[in-house]
């Protein structure tokens, strides 16, 4: 198990009743300004897809899908979906969604590998999105562009929330800063990947950290991720490879840097058969998804999560991801939170 936070002298600043209340109020007004500000319509997303398709995102590449038989299916397999990373494009291709504008849907998921503490849960929610673009927007300009719209929406659901509820006041800083993940590890040499995102999410508060999943110039990449959404093999404008990313906040009340969002321009023809070359993922060719990719039958798109649960945790100011969901944790941890007044759900 890792190491989850408990800080000292905690108190929520909300009791039971209010947080229910509260968190029904950040999650509809943060998607009604999610969808306003990208142009996004909502759509209805599946819990499971077919095994063997590639609809399902494999995450870093080494977590295994929760599975069961379908019985009146010959016996074919179903997977509860990761995050709908590759659903959410064949879906744009299937509403013929015209370019600028795109979905967001509820994403349910379950992820049997999770190592629980605070932020990392057995049940994730998050709001998927995926939204159409042209290749002149295939750019790091357009990512950060994007990134200060999701960036928007998030302060002004921490404003209208603080009208409701004083006893949290705005306290998210204005702007978001951006940095690469190489210029990220020159700046901060003798750190691993982790400490560097504390670092400088310590620093500016809020932070978009550009270019996940290539290897940085000591041959590391900075996370792994898998070979078949986001872009990040592209040389781009700025002279540095990629054009996804993930968006990091820093929480006062844990004392620690809280990823929120992990977000990306897609890939294309080039860049898919490159990163599944690379990978040494070439048989995923022979899949539905990858082949349409291949084929050009899909759109090229922009697209990310947006996690529900750390969200209200964030704005709330909670301590702990079971203060905003029902799920399951061990004993231990639940009989260490009870001792220092964090109430999980």
């Amino acid at each position: 198990m890792k190491l989850y936070t408990l800080p000292t002298e905690y108190k929520p600043l909300l009791d039971l009743k209010q947080t229910e209340l509260a968190i029904k109020q950040i999650k509809e007004t943060f998607q009604l300004n999610l969808s306003s500000t990208l142009r996004l319509r909502r759509v209805t997303a599946p819990l499971f897809v077919l095994k063997g398709t590639g609809l399902n995102d494999d995450l870093n590449g080494y977590e295994n899908a929760v599975s069961f038989p379908i019985q009146d299916m010959d016996g074919a397999v179903a997977e509860v979906v990761h995050s709908l990373a590759k659903w959410k494009r064949v879906t744009l291709a299937e509403y013929n969604i015209a370019k600028g504008y795109g979905i967001y849907t509820d994403m349910n998921a379950i992820r049997a590998h999770e190592e629980l503490d605070n932020l990392h849960s057995l049940y994730v929610d998050q709001w998927d999105w995926e939204r159409v673009i042209t290749d002149d927007e295939r750019s790091v300009a357009y990512l950060k562009q994007v990134v200060k719209e999701i960036y928007s929406a998030i302060l002004h659901t921490e404003f209208t929330l603080s009208e409701c509820y004083p006893q949290l006041p705005p306290s998210l800083p204005e702007k978001i800063e951006f940095i690469h993940s190489e210029e990220l590890r020159k700046l901060y040499p003798g750190l691993t990947p982790k400490e560097r995102e504390e670092a400088i999410t310590r620093k500016h508060g809020a932070v978009f950290i550009i270019g996940i999943g290539n290897e940085l110039g000591d041959g590391i990449p900075h996370d792994n991720r898998a070979p078949d959404y986001d872009d990040y093999s592209t040389l781009n404008e700025d002279g540095h490879y990629g054009l996804n990313g993930d968006l990091m906040i820093w929480s006062d009340v844990l004392g620690k840097a809280m990823e929120l969002s992990s977000m990306g321009i897609r890939v294309d023809r080039k860049a898919l058969l490159h990163q599944l070359e690379k990978s040494g993922k070439e048989e995923r060719k022979q899949l539905y998804f990858h082949r349409r990719m291949l084929e050009g039958t899909l759109p090229l798109s922009i697209g990310g999560g947006i996690g529900q649960s750390r969200l209200c945790m964030l704005l709330l100011k909670k301590a702990h991801i079971g203060e905003i969901q029902s799920s399951i944790w061990p004993e231990e941890m639940r009989r260490e939170c009870t001792r220092i007044n964090i109430p999980l759900i």
